[in-house]
């Protein structure tokens, strides 16, 4: 829990920021420490339905206080950015917008360009490696919780397999709202989690959906620009991406995935680590889900951090602190 004067330190440490991807304006929060000189900075991109306000702050909360200049931000057609359809998850264009912050960054003297770093959570976490496979201004890449989620609609949450008429049918949808679309009809948005308690029961203990639910759709973390929908449009978009169809061009530069060992979606990370060259490592944190690795978890936050504060002062350097 921060003290009032440490919340007032981090306020001061704050700035709410506009960046351009693709013709139009990206909303972030950039975190920048107290000290003058220039840092090395680290771009966080957000999980899919959720916004910069949440876990992507967590985490920059407590990375600028190891130093680190930090850029937060909605990625396009998202919570306070620019972009119509609304709600549209479209990996590409995420993708984009992890470039386009890390172009940000380095038109600011108090981020040295040549030590920044990107870091994604959940659906990002397959983003900032596919940015960063041909973005070589990234020095260094992490993720928590990854999940490719092209693999996921293909395969499921698991990688376990799943009937291919899901898949069929998603797609089926997004075609119908492209065509409803085109002829001036209204497409709404659809849930993409669990929307009540009782549609969160029917879902297995721990499980993603099952927990993040109670994450994203209850006051332990909720938000306004965060309705938990998805625009329909998206599931073609999707369907035919893969985050880790080129990892390996990420090296020689670091790669780090944290995965809890609880977390259904650990195989993400497995098959990237797996498919990706060297440096790279796959950190688990014991007992920990998919979501609570989300940071606001106390009994896993602290160890998150460290792991990650230890690999970019490794790979940008240590800031002063």
């Amino acid at each position: 829990m921060l003290t009032v004067g440490a919340a007032a330190n981090l306020e001061r440490m704050k700035q709410s920021v506009t960046f351009c991807s693709q013709g139009l304006n990206v909303a972030g929060v950039l975190f920048t420490p107290k000290t003058g000189e220039p840092h090395p900075a680290i771009v966080i991109g957000h999980p899919v339905t959720s916004v910069k306000e949440q876990s992507p702050s967590i985490y920059a909360r407590s990375l600028v206080e190891k130093g680190f200049v930090v850029l937060v931000f909605d990625a396009t057609y998202q919570g306070e950015s620019e972009g119509e359809p609304r709600l549209l998850e479209d990996p590409i264009a995420h993708s984009e917008n992890i470039k386009d912050a890390v172009s940000f960054l380095t038109t600011r003297d108090d981020v040295d360009p040549e030590r920044i770093g990107a870091l994604g959570i959940c659906g990002s976490g397959a983003y900032v490696p596919f940015a960063a496979q041909t973005d070589r201004r990234i020095k260094a890449v992490a993720t928590i919780s990854a999940v490719n989620f092209g693999d996921m609609l293909r395969e499921g949450a698991d990688l376990g397999g799943q009937d291919p008429a899901i898949l069929a049918g998603q797609v089926a949808l997004s075609n119908q709202a492209r065509t409803d679309a085109a002829n001036g009809r209204t497409v709404e948005p659809l849930p993409l989690l669990p929307m009540s308690e009782e549609e969160a029961e029917q879902t297995p203990g721990r499980s993603m959906m099952r927990e993040a639910y109670d994450f994203y759709r209850t006051p332990r973390c909720m938000h306004p620009n965060a309705p938990s929908k998805i625009a329909v449009q998206s599931f073609d978009l999707l369907a035919q991406w893969d985050g880790w169809e080129f990892i390996t061009d990420i090296s020689p530069r670091p790669l780090l995935m944290i995965a809890g060992t609880a977390a259904e979606t650990g195989v993400h990370s497995e098959r990237a680590i797996e498919r990706a060259a060297e440096p790279k490592e796959l950190f688990w944190v014991e007992g920990a889900s998919h979501v609570d690795l989300y940071g606001d978890r106390e009994q896993f936050r602290p160890i998150v951090v460290d792991k990650l504060t230890e690999f970019f002062d490794q790979y940008l350097g240590a800031p002063a602190r």
